[in-house]
């Protein structure tokens, strides 16, 4: 949705159509809000203020963490102006930022991204032909895709690392209270055994004492 510009009515039917198309083919991996029109129901906070881009997608779990904003321009939209008041602010949000043009600008797209340095995770085109939409990856940073993914990865590890530093812990209290018991059960195996060898050399010495008076006897 652009504060700052009007756009044509047949643009803007068309805008809010694709907006509706992506909504659909998105869906499968996310939860979407759209702000279609002038309608302003999914903000995205951007610094001390709030955005409202045309998609907004979300988590399916309870959490509705925000997973990416996509924004979807037409020929009148891809210009310096929305670069600068659109653009920017959402390439600086830590999730991913989809841009969605005419692929008649594809070339202009490129380049006000790169004057502007915006930080864009692709750049799709669009063109429709009868009633047949066709969608076209034509960029993708693959160092924001990257280092986004490493720090997935980081936070699902610590989780991980945290639970195996505790379970050995565990384990080794569990073997040693094994151990203790196992040797207290073998003392007492080995104690009436004990007893009956103290007992079998006691009654072997009187034996010998008596062979010891009979050969001096002799």
């Amino acid at each position: 949705m652009s504060p700052i510009l009007v756009r044509p009515v047949r643009e803007q039917l068309e805008h809010d159509r694709i907006i509706r198309l992506l909504q659909t083919r998105l869906k499968r991996k996310h939860d979407i809000a759209i702000n279609v029109g002038d309608e302003q129901a999914a903000p995205v906070k951007v610094g001390v203020g709030q955005m409202y881009p045309d998609l907004v997608l979300t988590s399916s779990d309870r959490g509705k963490r925000l997973e990416g904003v996509v924004e979807v321009e037409t020929g009148e939209s891809v210009n310096h102006l929305e670069a600068m008041a659109q653009w920017a602010h959402f390439g600086r949000l830590r999730v991913p930022f989809h841009l969605y043009v005419p692929a008649t600008t594809v070339d202009i797209a490129r380049r006000l991204v790169t004057e502007n340095q915006v930080s864009v995770s692709e750049i799709w085109s669009y063109h429709t032909i009868g009633d047949q939409t066709r969608f076209t990856l034509v960029h993708r940073d693959t160092q924001r895709d990257a280092g986004r993914e490493a720090r997935a990865a980081e936070r699902e590890a610590e989780p991980k690392s945290e639970a195996q530093r505790k379970r050995p812990a565990v384990r080794t209290t569990t073997s040693s209270r094994s151990a203790a018991s196992s040797s207290r059960t073998a003392a007492r195996k080995a104690s009436p055994a004990s007893r009956a060898a103290k007992a079998r050399g006691g009654r072997a010495k009187p034996a010998a004492k008596k062979a010891a008076r009979t050969q001096k006897r002799k």
